[in-house]
């Protein structure tokens, strides 16, 4: 940012966008790990006892939905380590030597990136948790589900299939935060 040749921000402008970017890349990066590993943590529970109740077959979250549930917690991965990355970026802009601190263009592409994976994300984790719900509502509006003479128990929405679309929602939130923060320091970066 300090080698942009039209206009050179002053000091204390450096030092601002500096300590936002640090500040702004730690608070992302916090809230995508934690909801991002909480999110991890159901999705890898909900697969192991999956597979120990029953036939993976007979479980919407098995299936494409959670495929894509997995999809989307591997693109927060990168979501977080570009928030990681905003910190260290905040970090050389405050650094004393001017050849540490990045330019202008190189911050605002990191900014893109990091907008472009959160949006991918929340595409195919929003994808996901549509493909799993949809297939719950199917599963408790069939009329297997309603009568009472046949019971069949792969027609039963657990707690565990629930939990997987508290996951979905916590992954699209963390990517959300992702996105707040990215457009939060691409504002700040290109103001004039």
């Amino acid at each position: 940012m300090s080698q942009d040749r039209d206009a050179p921000p002053s000091a204390s402008a450096l030092r601002a966008i500096g300590q936002t970017f640090r500040l702004t890349g730690w608070i992302s990066f916090w809230i995508q790990l934690v909801l991002g590993v909480v999110s991890g943590i159901i999705v890898l529970l909900f697969a192991v006892f999956s597979q120990r109740a029953g036939s993976p077959s007979n479980n919407p979250g098995t299936g494409f939905g959670v495929f894509l549930a997995v999809c989307g917690l591997i693109v927060l991965g990168g979501g977080i380590y570009l928030a990681y990355r905003y910190a260290r970026i905040g970090n050389q802009l405050l650094s004393a030597n001017p050849n540490n601190r990045p330019r202008k263009s190189e911050s605002v592409q990191v900014l893109r990136l990091g907008l472009w994976i959160n949006l991918g994300g929340t595409l195919v984790t929003l994808l996901g948790a549509q493909a799993i719900v949809g297939t719950l509502v199917a599963r408790s509006i069939s009329p297997q589900a309603i009568t009472t003479q046949i019971f069949d128990p792969t027609r039963i929405i657990s707690g565990l299939d629930m939990l997987v679309v508290q996951a979905n929602i916590n992954t699209v939130s963390a990517h959300f935060a992702g996105l707040v923060a990215s457009l939060w320091l691409l504002n700040r970066v290109t103001r004039p």
